[in-house]
């Protein structure tokens, strides 16, 4: 199997697996750098997560452009994925996501920062990026790689950020482990706003961060990525490619 057929492949589980976590619901999409061409990436047509297969995977250039779309409509924002490859080329992986629990930290302020060991893979602290900053009223979609660029000044070299009252984006090396930083993202949200009722949160120290980085490695994501295809309904291959 081709490094191309094998990033195709769980670019469809991973769509199936964020459906099936309610990371994805009928919006929101995963893209992968094209192992065989860097400047290029790989993202499915206009469709919903847990519907898409593998032929509904397209070829776009850094700008948005669709080398092989055919009569296949692409996502709006697919501008969010070329702007990050094209500022991080340690980037292999893109997801934008507009899970529900996070929307409440991008409008009200609230600093993201990890409250559990595991959370520690969104980054020390998480970004908020507001389109009207730069663009004023929009319908804030990211609709051009102007906005995307833009996006990309907050994300900085993080692993994540919030999107004023839209969502998230959540990057990594590879597929599976963006898949992680997305899913423990929306865990650590969750974990804030069910312990503020509670009292004042001790959040992870910067110090305690940086160590539990230290230590994570593809057997913590890779155990958790065949769980994952298990509750998707999607064959494991252990042969990741990182």
């Amino acid at each position: 199997m081709s490094q191309l057929t094998k990033v195709i492949e769980d670019l469809v589980s991973a769509n199936r697996i964020l459906a099936r976590e309610n990371i994805l619901d009928s919006f929101g999409h995963i893209s992968a750098r094209n192992p065989d061409n860097p400047k290029q990436y790989l993202l499915s047509r206009a469709r919903a997560p847990d519907c898409i297969v593998e032929d509904d995977i397209i070829t776009f250039e850094l700008d948005g452009t669709a080398v092989n779309a055919g009569d296949r409509k692409p996502y709006l924002e697919r501008f969010i994925h070329g702007a990050i490859y094209e500022a991080r080329p340690d980037v292999h992986a893109v997801i934008h996501s507009h899970a529900g629990s996070l929307i409440p930290f991008g409008v009200t302020g609230w600093k993201m920062r990890p409250i559990m060991h595991i959370c520690s893979c969104i980054g020390k602290n998480v970004p908020i990026w507001d389109s009207g900053d730069e663009f004023g009223d929009t319908n804030l979609l990211v609709a051009d790689m102007a906005m995307g660029r833009d996006l990309v000044k907050s994300l900085g070299q993080g692993y994540t950020a919030l999107m004023r009252g839209h969502g998230c984006v959540a990057v990594a090396r590879n597929i599976r482990l963006s898949v992680f930083v997305a899913i423990q993202l929306e865990l650590n949200a969750k974990l804030i706003r069910e312990s503020l009722p509670l009292g004042e949160i001790k959040y992870l120290a910067e110090g305690e961060v940086e160590r539990i980085l230290a230590g994570m490695n593809a057997y913590t994501w890779e155990r958790a990525w065949e769980n994952w295809c298990k509750r998707a309904g999607r064959r494991y291959d252990p042969d990741a490619i990182d």
